[in-house]
């Protein structure tokens, strides 16, 4: 009996325990679930970040393309391996990219403050130039380096073996832009405000347009922007003059004829930064068009006449630049046409015409019926001098501009062109083509029957889109590009193991290049 009493109250006692953790292991009841929620505050593809006030959009693009005739993913045959027009030459250049850009915004009671990051993962073909060797030698441009204690012996970079195999050095990683804006500033790297909205590309992908500014990749400012409503406005700002805005300033003195022909005309003294660029703009954007009218002024500082700041140097010269840009709307051709067109003039600040993508350097070989081949070279700095002289500015104007065509709501074709000249004042002219000048004394040059440093370029393009489906659009871009040189005659080239160029006569000629960049594109 008394066993049957303790089994039963061992049961009760166990099935009590049992009852008690079962109590226990009872889910509670759980938190709601915050979930993203659409932000129409700002436009499409705006979320707000969960748990805060703060809206987000994701965007970018995914892009596959080819130049032709270029060893550059922007450019024409313009210099180095590029302009030799040889076998070391690439007869096309492909390039992956993507795209991705993060956009932030937070209502506050100054207004809305944004961030706004653009980010872009690349791959590109790299080419080869040579080494100088009598083999003939060459190092491939994204792998290998040259051994500096044997020259002609390249020398291994990463996993490459001979500069065929593991090419991992063709990727790479650029920041366009970076900013902050509220209550009106923005701070960070973005579009220069003396560029129009459409940068450099009035209706074109061709990088290299020149007549006129174009920081498509962003630059580093300060800026205030005023907003009088009805489409106006106006920008002061201070921008980062050293990465994409010194086109050089040249000491003269140490320039030679082999130099020029190579695409430069002495040594590159630039000092240190002293001062932004400063920046004036004021536009009017409606439902015509757009009208933009930009200045801005660049502080030409020098280092040193010679080797160290014993030999001293020239005093800081300012430069400056005006741009004019219109866009216009709504013309009767059809639905979406566009004209964009500008106008730019700079004295020593030749970037504004010259954008950094297009470069202001020219070394272009080509056929010749009296001599060896025809060469064509050209070079626009900012500034240039002579030692124990000052600086003399560069003054260039240009202009650029494009009709854009929908023939309907999936192809449409864009007509564009560009012009810039250089000009060169006294100073210049005297020390490389006067008496006694760099590019006509002695007898390799004896052949030179005109001798003049400004020159012209000259650029026609035609692109045309097709769009398929929403945010996928396949393009070819067709560009001309002139190079109007003002030297004649022949001259005694000393040549150049880079370029592979030999030791030999050259005749003194214009230059012309043709680059058809096909891409497909998709955005999201």
């Amino acid at each position: 009996m008394k066993l049957v009493k303790s089994l039963l109250l061992g049961s009760a006692a166990g099935l009590i325990a049992v009852g008690g953790a079962q109590a226990a292991d009872l889910p509670v009841k759980a938190k709601a679930v915050e979930y993203v929620k659409i932000c129409s505050l700002y436009g499409a593809g705006f979320y707000y970040i969960p748990g805060t006030d703060t809206c987000i959009k994701l965007g970018g693009y995914l892009r596959a393309e080819v130049a032709l005739n270029t060893n550059s993913s922007f450019s024409g045959q313009l210099t180095g391996n590029n302009g030799a027009r040889n076998r070391l030459t690439n007869y096309y250049t492909m390039r992956a990219r993507e795209d991705l850009n993060i956009d932030t915004r937070t209502a506050t009671e100054y207004g809305v403050v944004r961030t706004f990051f653009d980010g872009v993962f690349s791959w590109t073909t790299g080419n080869y130039a040579g080494t100088g060797s009598a083999t003939g030698a060459t190092a491939y441009s994204g792998t290998l380096a040259l051994n500096t204690s044997n020259p002609t012996a390249p020398a291994l970079v990463g996993s490459s073996i001979n500069g065929t195999d593991g090419n991992t050095s063709g990727g790479s990683l650029g920041v366009y832009y970076a900013f902050i804006q509220f209550a009106g500033f923005t701070m960070g790297k973005a579009v220069s405000q003396f560029d129009a909205p459409w940068t450099n590309y009035p209706g074109n992908n061709f990088d290299s347009l020149v007549g006129g500014s174009g920081t498509v990749t962003g630059v580093n400012q300060f800026t205030y922007t005023a907003d009088f409503g009805q489409g106006v406005t106006a920008s002061f700002s201070a921008e980062d003059a050293t990465a994409y805005y010194q086109a050089g300033n040249m000491n003269l003195t140490g320039a030679s004829a082999t130099g020029m022909i190579g695409g430069a005309y002495g040594s590159n003294a630039i000092g240190g930064s002293r001062s932004p660029n400063l920046v004036g703009m004021v536009r009017v954007d409606q439902a015509w068009g757009l009208f933009q009218a930009s200045v801005a002024a660049h502080d030409n500082h020098v280092a040193y006449y010679g080797a160290n700041e014993a030999t001293g140097h020239p005093d800081d010269k300012w430069g400056w630049a005006v741009q004019l840009a219109l866009s216009i709307k709504n013309i009767p051709t059809g639905a979406g046409d566009v004209i964009n067109i500008s106008g730019v003039y700079t004295d020593g600040a030749t970037r504004y015409n010259f954008q950094n993508l297009a470069g202001s350097t020219y070394s272009m070989f080509g056929s010749s019926g009296i001599a060896y081949q025809s060469v064509g070279f050209a070079f626009a700095p900012d500034t240039v001098f002579v030692t124990g002289g000052q600086q003399e500015t560069v003054k260039t104007w240009g202009f650029r501009g494009a009709y854009t065509h929908n023939w309907d709501p999936y192809w449409n074709t864009a007509l564009y062109g560009a012009y810039a000249q250089a000009q060169y004042g006294s100073t210049a002219k005297n020390a490389l083509c006067g008496v006694g000048g760099t590019f006509v004394t002695g007898a390799s040059q004896a052949g030179v029957t005109g001798c003049n440093p400004d020159f012209a370029i000259g650029q026609v393009g035609i692109i045309t889109r097709w769009t398929p489906v929403k945010n996928l659009t396949f393009s070819a871009d067709l560009n001309w590009t002139h190079l109007d040189q003002k030297y004649a005659g022949t001259v005694a080239y000393a040549g150049s193991g880079t370029t592979a160029k030999p030791a030999t006569v050259y005749e003194l000629k214009d230059q012309d290049t043709i680059t058809l960049l096909l891409r497909a594109q998709r955005n999201w």
